[in-house]
């Protein structure tokens, strides 16, 4: 997603806090199976390269989680938190899949 209309569209929709991110996903009305995906990460995060370096690894999940968990037609935003950088890869994995489980429901 490019839009920041997109974004806060996508702000109406389910949440689900974790401890690494926040996952929010609302169902888009048009027939387009198609999954879209943003990431945002504030400055509260921390400088320019922590910053990139959330985005690397958020990315990194929504391409291995997201192609089979995700809603198809729906847009998911991940944002970054502050303990998102320190928390092993693997927990946010398995974040990851009880958010879109949680969403879900």
């Amino acid at each position: 997603m490019t839009q920041r209309k997109d974004y806060l569209a996508t702000n109406a929709g389910k949440r689900a806090p974790m401890p690494g991110f926040v996952l929010l996903v609302r169902a888009r009305a048009d027939d387009d199976p198609t999954m879209r995906i943003g990431l945002t990460v504030s400055k509260k995060v921390g400088n320019a390269v922590v910053r990139n370096r959330m985005k690397r690894r958020l990315r990194a999940l929504t391409r291995e989680i997201l192609p089979e968990a995700g809603q198809p037609g729906a847009d998911h935003v991940l944002i970054g938190r502050n303990g998102g950088i320190e928390r092993p890869y693997g927990e946010l994995r398995t974040e990851l899949t009880k958010a879109l489980a949680k969403v879900r429901r």
